[in-house]
């Protein structure tokens, strides 16, 4: 992974779960300039600012409420204000924001749903490439969900086709980027152990899907981290538009 160092990483919903654990992935790999993208964990983001600049990283902090057009709006002119070309963007941020059966989703909530996980993924990486154009090439990996592949639980449909559209839009990224020296890929994680699924899921519920599952264990943050850092690095230099699916072989086709 040492072809890492010297590189700029910006990474969305990076104050806990996933995306923390995407950040000190990149770290231990050599990486020391990150930005840094939180809504409203603020001490999850400078706790985890605080190990960064401990290991001698760079770090710039952007807060943003992506679920409204006025939140990407915000993020992507601090972002560009800010001036930081990066090589590397991971589209992490999202939610189910709320579990709603068909009859309780307003215009709002999928709105709110859509922003969140899909719009702002396409619109942020929109600001992004420009930079990554200027520095001969760069890497992108989006976060899809296996809701997308099986339609979420009940209430998570809207999330689910969210996420589907990031699977799609990934597909459409990777086409239209890949001859300019910009690789697209997307991971898909299943049920991960983390304040996701401690916030949208029962106790009951996740020990049905251990029970489902051939690994017979819920996956964990860095486990997806992990493979965010293969797709980024040049052992997946030749692997374009793909949705990696993380999930115990919950999920096989």
């Amino acid at each position: 992974m040492n072809q890492l160092q010297g590189k700029t990483v910006f990474i969305t919903g990076a104050s806990r779960g996933i995306g923390s654990a995407t950040a000190l992935a990149f770290c231990g790999a050599g990486v020391r300039k990150f930005c840094l993208h939180y809504n409203s964990n603020r001490e999850g983001i400078d706790a985890l600012s605080a190990q960064l600049r401990n290991a001698g990283s760079e770090v710039d902090l952007l807060q943003a409420d992506l679920a409204s057009q006025q939140g990407i709006e915000k993020l992507i002119q601090d972002f560009l204000e800010l001036g930081v070309p990066v090589d590397i963007l991971v589209n992490n941020a999202g939610s189910l924001v709320q579990l709603a059966k068909l009859a309780e989703v307003t215009s709002d909530l999928f709105d709110r749903v859509m922003n969140l996980n899909a719009k702002s993924m396409f619109f942020i990486t929109q600001a992004v490439v420009p930079g990554m154009l200027g520095r001969g090439g760069g890497q992108i990996v989006n976060l899809s969900s296996i809701a997308a592949r099986n339609g979420g639980g009940v209430g998570a449909s809207v999330y689910a086709t969210s996420k589907a559209a990031v699977a799609c839009l990934t597909k459409g990224l990777a086409r239209e980027l890949a001859g300019q020296g910009i690789r697209v890929n997307a991971v898909s994680p299943g049920t991960v152990d983390n304040d996701f699924h401690a916030q949208f899921s029962t106790r009951q519920m996740l020990d049905n899907v251990v029970a489902q599952t051939p690994a017979g264990r819920l996956g964990d943050n860095e486990e997806i981290a992990d493979t965010i850092l293969f797709l980024c690095s040049d052992a997946a230099r030749y692997i374009h538009g793909q949705t990696v699916e993380i999930n115990g072989g919950m999920y096989m086709v």
